[in-house]
């Protein structure tokens, strides 16, 4: 009994990362700054090594800061947060049509892998279509494992899972937001 208590005790002093892989050392990372009732950072390593043309994608999108001021759309509690509708997404805008645009870039070809939702996994969001991924993603606040192999994961949180956590959460079934949204103010690459 002693032996399984301390070795539940070591488990729970691990860092997050326990993923099934870990990104390469030179991965790219972004930070999201969130803001409204939420307020912190969320820094993601990206996946090239899983999904190389989604990253590329993503990282074209916060060059151009198409990603300041999108909102979190779509929350749903102890599943996932979703934003990145660069299109109908914004802070100031119709709150009604965010989460049913992309961008300008064309939609892409699903690159899935094996890697698991697990929390803290960051998956590109599609229509039924599995060529659809644009610019929305999501990241899980809990393990998914019906998502395996159906999207397309680019990246992983590592710092920031209490931000994510605090993220204002929607109601109902689809996790609509009622009032505003919290949004990502600003994303970075690291460099």
């Amino acid at each position: 009994m002693r032996r399984n208590l301390l070795a539940a005790a070591a488990l729970a002093l691990l860092p997050f990362g326990a993923f099934a892989s870990e990104p390469p050392a030179d991965a790219p990372v972004i930070d999201i700054a969130v803001a409204g009732e939420t307020q912190g950072t969320i820094r993601i390593a990206l996946r090239p090594d899983l999904a190389p043309n989604h990253v590329a994608q993503i990282l074209s999108l916060v060059r151009d800061g198409a990603y300041d001021g999108v909102v979190f759309h779509r929350v749903i509690d102890g599943f996932m947060a979703q934003t990145g509708d660069v299109e109908f997404g914004r802070q100031s805008g119709d709150m009604a049509r965010a989460g049913m645009g992309g961008s300008a870039l064309p939609d892409l070809r699903a690159e899935f892998s094996d890697e698991p939702f697990e929390r803290g996994v960051v998956g590109m969001a599609r229509s039924q279509s599995p060529h659809s991924a644009n610019s929305q993603f999501f990241i899980m606040f809990a393990p998914a494992p019906h998502l395996n192999g159906q999207y397309t994961v680019v990246g992983q949180v590592i710092e920031g899972l209490e931000v994510l956590d605090a993220i204002k959460r929607g109601r109902g079934p689809n996790g609509a937001i009622i009032g505003a949204p919290d949004f990502m103010a600003d994303v970075t690459i690291e460099e």
